[in-house]
């Protein structure tokens, strides 16, 4: 819903002006001097400013030129008394988006707003695009030739035309929200904000303001009505990552938001309808956390509409040569080392090491790599840092023999068997601490942890 703010010193002509506005179903805001307005232009996300020209104190001229000092970009309608057309000249050349001379019909004034606040919509969507370049976020410019990324380019390109809820499950670091903007700019809502908000980045009461909005007095603090995650992103789409770490509360109003499409700021009990597609991310297992009581099971269903995973880095490593020249052309750019390149041991060390951090940690470490280097190189020692180790492992009394094992065996399979029998020796060698065993294998606890798990090896025996 669009805010509009009416500035006039005159009570009966700011509740008549009121009147108007809150018909054509827009919010409104008053202030009976320019001096009131102005914190009120300062601490509301405000669509229009509508300012009588001739006031006492500070007048609307003094007004219209504090706004577009404080936001070039917000319109300003003047309204005049008839004589002072001159002066409403000199406004339209001050930055006003237009005046109305006194007196004038309700039709004109509603048609003005309509035209200021359409006009400043595509400047916001304007400047906003530019901030965000949206090629950036085509699935078809995400890299991957892994089949598990092709076929996640082919899932995206279903969903996105749909209004379907989408939750994106995955490690840190894969990528999630780059595949939810993705989804996003190309589907339908393109032209519309996509707005993204960490659910485990903000204490609750902050997160339920950051969500829902506030009314001014809402809490303590609430100095100023402030708009919602979901008010700004009407018409759009609204990521919520980390969902798994919502509290239950807030679940559940979640919920409503998905089941009537409507919301209410803190502090209000007037309901606003919102139109938005909600695209949630979690590094969770969401069913376990059902089960353990820490998410709603109906919740999980109205999230879970349409699903997409998203592989960790070690399950795409032919993808690492890809995604390593992507990084080294991205850094070579922004830190103006034309040359810059990777020497072959650096790749394939690349191409050797765990990425529990995934393309996020592999894109940090191209990043220090390229600042640090000798020279337009990026060799080995450059892209190690002191957790990670490629020395060879050492295993203290057993080896493994090609005699021990069945004839006709697989390479996967024999690397699989050398690997179970590594982690097994590691971990009897080391009393069965994990961290112990990690250091003498030169990989890390949680990568341990991971490999256990694959191969059903007991943390005890």
């Amino acid at each position: 819903m669009q805010t509009i703010l009416i500035v006039d010193d005159e009570p009966n002509y700011r509740l008549i002006l009121s009147e108007i506005v809150k018909e054509e179903g827009y919010e409104v805001l008053t202030a009976e001097s320019a001096e009131k307005a102005m914190p009120i232009v300062r601490d509301t996300d405000l669509d229009l400013v509508i300012t009588d020209m001739r006031m006492p104190g500070m007048g609307g001229m003094e007004l219209l030129k504090e706004v577009k000092i404080f936001n070039t970009n917000l319109p300003v309608i003047m309204i005049t008394a008839f004589g002072e057309v001159e002066k409403a000249v000199k406004a339209m050349q001050t930055g006003a988006f237009n005046y109305l001379t006194k007196p004038f019909n309700n039709d004109e004034l509603v048609v003005s707003i309509q035209k200021a606040i359409a006009h400043y919509g595509l400047v916001k969507e304007n400047l906003r695009l530019k901030s965000e370049v949206s090629n950036r976020y085509s699935f078809a410019n995400m890299i991957g030739k892994d089949e598990k990324m092709q076929n996640l380019f082919s899932l995206i390109e279903k969903i996105a035309p749909t209004t379907a809820s989408v939750l994106i499950t995955g490690e840190s670091g894969t990528g999630k929200e780059l595949v939810a903007r993705a989804i996003h700019f190309n589907s339908p809502r393109r032209e519309f904000p996509m707005i993204a908000l960490n659910c485990a980045g903000l204490p609750e009461h902050l997160l339920e303001s950051e969500l829902f909005g506030h009314e001014k007095g809402a809490f303590t603090g609430a100095a100023s009505l402030h708009k919602g995650r979901f008010e700004v992103a009407d018409s759009g789409s609204i990521f919520l990552d980390e969902i798994g770490e919502m509290p239950l509360n807030l679940q559940a109003k979640l919920l409503r938001v998905l089941q009537e499409k409507t919301i209410e700021r803190l502090g209000s009990t007037k309901t606003l309808s919102v139109d938005v597609r909600i695209i949630a991310a979690t590094n969770k297992d969401l069913r376990e956390e059902i089960n353990n009581g820490n998410f709603r099971e109906d919740l999980f269903y109205r999230l879970n509409v349409l699903n997409m995973h998203m592989p960790p880095l070690r399950e795409r490593l032919s993808d690492i040569p890809l995604l390593v020249a992507h990084f080294i052309n991205k850094f070579a750019k922004q830190l103006s080392k034309p040359e810059l390149h990777l020497s072959n041991n650096a790749l394939r060390a690349l191409e050797r090491m765990p990425w529990e951090g995934n393309v996020r940690e592999l894109e940090n470490t191209i990043e220090r790599a390229a600042i640090l280097c000798a020279g337009d190189c990026i060799d080995v020692a450059d892209v190690q840092n002191e957790t990670q180790s490629l020395s060879p492992i050492s295993i203290s009394d057993e080896t493994l023999s090609l005699t021990q094992l069945p004839a006709g065996i697989k390479l996967p399979e024999f690397l699989d068997h050398i690997e179970e029998d590594l982690i097994k020796i590691a971990m009897r060698d080391n009393n069965y601490i994990q961290a112990h065993a990690a250091d003498n294998l030169g990989i890390t606890k949680s990568l341990l942890q991971y490999k256990m798990k694959k191969y059903k090896i007991s943390k005890s025996s």
